[in-house]
């Protein structure tokens, strides 16, 4: 295995989101994919390279050109699949996309569901850092959280960086949004 996944991740993503930024059209969206990495490792307690290139990787098929067989052949195919559960089948309609997400996110490996609790993790600070967000996208956003924990719960017991994911979310989610 490649002793330098996460920086080849990492400098991967940067190129793939070279031109995205966040919600506040100012911040590069890869700071997004860095902070859910950095999530994985210190707040969850994971130094996994599968997992910690996964979450660096996270977005890379669903928001750049980027496909599963690029990811596959730069990163292996653990992470690849870790990837492409991640990733929201966009041709499906809003409901059938999530329910086919979250049946794909269930079967996958416990890293990618690790990743998703970074993820919303740092979407939930994220908007917390941001002027006041509106009923329907705190609603949506707390939906959101409640979603990855229910998936993660099952690994929690196995894997104590889940364990870990899912107490810091729910921890985030008691505070309330401005």
């Amino acid at each position: 295995m490649n002793l330098h996944l996460w920086q080849d991740a990492v400098s991967f993503a940067a190129r793939a989101h070279q031109f995205h930024t966040r919600k506040d059209g100012r911040t590069p969206y890869v700071a997004h994919v860095y902070r859910v990495a950095m999530t994985v490792r210190d707040v969850f307690g994971c130094d996994d390279p599968i997992a910690l290139a996964a979450a660096i990787l996270h977005d890379t098929i669903e928001d750049t050109p980027t496909d599963y067989d690029d990811i596959a052949q730069g990163f292996g195919r653990r992470v690849a699949d870790c990837v492409s559960a991640l990733t929201k089948n966009m041709l499906l309609p809003e409901r059938q996309r999530e329910t086919d997400y979250d049946r794909r996110l269930a079967k996958a490996d416990w890293r990618a569901r690790l990743v998703k609790l970074a993820d919303v993790y740092d979407n939930y600070c994220d908007a917390a850092a941001r002027a006041k967000p509106n009923k329907a996208s705190k609603a949506k956003l707390a939906r959101r959280c409640r979603r990855a924990i229910a998936l993660a719960r099952k690994d929690a017991r196995a894997h104590s960086s889940i364990a870990r994911g899912i107490k810091a979310v729910e921890r985030l989610m008691a505070r309330k949004l401005s």
